[in-house]
């Protein structure tokens, strides 16, 4: 990732408390090559994230998915909280996700129905689990 991606994913992540905080894992995307269409990037990389995700509430990135305001994300963030289980937010890469992956998916979240920069994505991300925790205990972050 860019640099400014990771200053900026860094700032909002250190703010994040020990019982709520994030770890990113990247998981490479195979590269079209040798013949392989996006089908079997798609494929291969659907595999390696539900390994790396295991029996994590699975939440999967995706422009169809459920648009929420912030108020609501802070609202699922509270049950992720007292679900007992870690979380594993996907962001696809390049080619997309698998529709297995997204069928698996716990839920199927939009960020926006804008198709969006990996990076930009990130920053987002992580700027809005913030935001939904400083909504969850009432820090003046957040404004309406």
């Amino acid at each position: 990732m860019p640099d400014w991606v990771e200053k900026a994913c860094a700032e909002y992540l250190k703010r994040m408390p020990r019982e709520a905080s994030v770890e990113i894992i990247e998981i490479r995307p195979d590269k079209r090559a040798s013949g392989k269409n996006a089908e079997v990037v798609q494929e291969a990389e659907a595999a390696r994230i539900l390994d790396a995700a295991g029996r994590d509430y699975l939440v999967v990135l995706d422009e169809r998915g459920e648009e929420v305001t912030t108020t609501r994300l802070a609202q699922r963030m509270e049950h992720w909280l007292s679900g007992g289980r870690d979380v594993a937010l996907v962001i696809g890469g390049a080619d997309g996700l698998h529709h297995t992956l997204k069928q698996k998916a716990d839920w199927l979240w939009s960020l926006s129905k804008l198709t969006l920069p990996h990076g930009m994505v990130r920053v987002v991300l992580a700027e809005q689990l913030y935001r939904a925790w400083s909504v969850i205990h009432h820090y003046p972050y957040h404004r309406e």
